[in-house]
This record gives structure tokens, sequence and C-alpha cells, in this order.
């Protein structure tokens, strides 16, 4: 019975060692794999992590250039009718500058863009 007893404990035992057969070398070799996977997936990370540490520190001084710019851009220079400057006696070209038509538009046109005017600025408006 003792060698029963010893192949018993050798089968025991046999599960937890590595046998050197062709199936153990396709596993090293997927081990290999994952490891390469996992060391490429790290390396992304952290190239992500610094791209954006390094867009941070640009962002704060873009934003501030931003922010002046807009406040050096009024609302005003936004609109479309002109807003002043006027002479002494009014002038053709001021006056189309105001209606907001060209010096040489009609009477069509010129009384249309000062119907308009009239109406934006009309005290019972709403």
């Amino acid at each position: 019975m003792e060698g029963a007893a010893a192949s018993a404990e050798g089968l025991r035992y046999a599960e937890y060692t590595r046998a050197p057969t062709g199936a153990g070398k396709g596993q090293a070799e997927l081990d290999r794999g994952l490891a390469r996977t996992m060391i490429a997936l790290g390396l992304g990370v952290a190239t992500v992590a610094f791209a954006g540490r390094y867009a941070f520190h640009l962002w704060k001084p873009l934003e501030q250039a931003i922010t002046e710019a807009a406040k050096r851009i009024s609302a005003s220079s936004l609109s479309s009718y002109y807003k002043g400057g006027f002479e002494q006696k009014m002038s053709r070209r001021e006056a189309s500058l105001i209606l907001g038509v060209s010096p040489s538009a009609g009477k069509d046109k010129i009384r249309t863009a000062h119907r308009k005017i009239m109406i934006l600025n009309h005290p019972d408006k709403g």
C-alpha cells in the first residue's frame, strides 16, 4: 500500500507544480501579452493625465486674455445702429449711417428704414 499512498500523494501535489508542456508555453505567451497590454494602458492613461495637466496650466492665462478681450468689446459696438459723432449740421452720409442704408439708397428704402427706427423707438411700444 505504500506505493499506492506515494502515488496518491504525488497526484495531490501534481496539480500545484507546473508541467513543461506545450500548453504552459501558450499560457506564458498570454501572460506576457496581458502584461504588455497593461503597460501600454498605463502609459496611455499617464499621457492623457500629463496632457490634461498641461492644458489646464495653459487655460488660466488664456482665460484671462479672453476675459480682457470681451471687456474691451462693449455691447454698444456690437449694435448695428450708428451711435454718434454727430456734426453741427447732419450730412447725407451721417443720415444714411443712422438709418443703416447706403448714401445712394432710394426714397422707398430710406422711408422703410426710417419707419423701422421710429417703430423701435416709439414710447408706446409694448
